[in-house]
């Protein structure tokens, strides 16, 4: 009786140490790290913050290339609280029609927060594209609720529609020279200033 009871007892043990060394075992081979950043990329979504240096160009790199057309299907997402047409009403917002060269939160017998109006200048293509990013760190305070557009292209898209919604269009600026190459046309300038003093130092 003992000795079947030992016996038993012995594999239930043994069992027992086999398991518990595969488990340990298994656990070497699949552990995983842990992620730096947590959660999965989702296809179509910027991710805050991300650009680099996309990001950090001038906005008049991206109106070289922007498409109102693309402008217009964007600014749905403002027809809730804004319209751009000639002579058209204000509602939620302002009319947005000839806005460019505009006082900033001034005119169109809109009631502007006075974050807005104590901004002062004119819109231009630069605090434009500035309120757009983002309405409340352009003017904190301000009574717009639209959180803004992260995506540059896009920005330039939207002004570049807004341009258009004008008796008098502006031309949309070309992009500024990439900082390699002027610095280039700095150095050839230079050099060919170099040359020609000495040329004319010579007798």
């Amino acid at each position: 009786m003992d000795d079947r009871f030992n016996t038993t007892a012995g594999w239930v043990l043994f069992a027992g140490i086999v398991a518990l060394g595969a488990s340990i075992v298994t656990g070497e081979m699949f552990r995983s790290e842990r992620p730096e950043k947590m959660g999965y990329p989702i296809a179509g979504v910027a991710v805050e913050g991300a650009g680099g240096a996309a990001a950090e160009q001038p906005i008049e790199v991206f109106l070289a290339k922007a498409d109102p057309a693309k402008g217009a299907q964007i600014f749905n997402k403002c027809a809730a609280c804004h319209n751009a047409a000639h002579g058209g009403p204000n509602s939620l917002g302002p009319n947005l029609w000839d806005v460019l060269g505009e006082p900033v939160g001034q005119g169109k017998g809109f009631a502007f927060s006075d974050a807005l109006a104590k901004k002062g200048g004119t819109w231009n293509w630069d605090n434009l594209s500035q309120w757009l990013t983002s309405p409340r760190t352009f003017a904190a305070g301000t009574k717009m609720t639209f959180a803004g557009l992260s995506n540059p292209q896009d920005r330039a898209d939207v002004i570049a529609y807004l341009d258009q919604q004008s008796d008098h269009p502006l031309p949309l600026p070309a992009a500024p020279a990439p900082a390699a190459a002027a610095a280039g046309d700095k150095g050839a300038a230079s050099a060919d200033g170099n040359a020609a003093a000495s040329a004319a130092k010579t007798p």
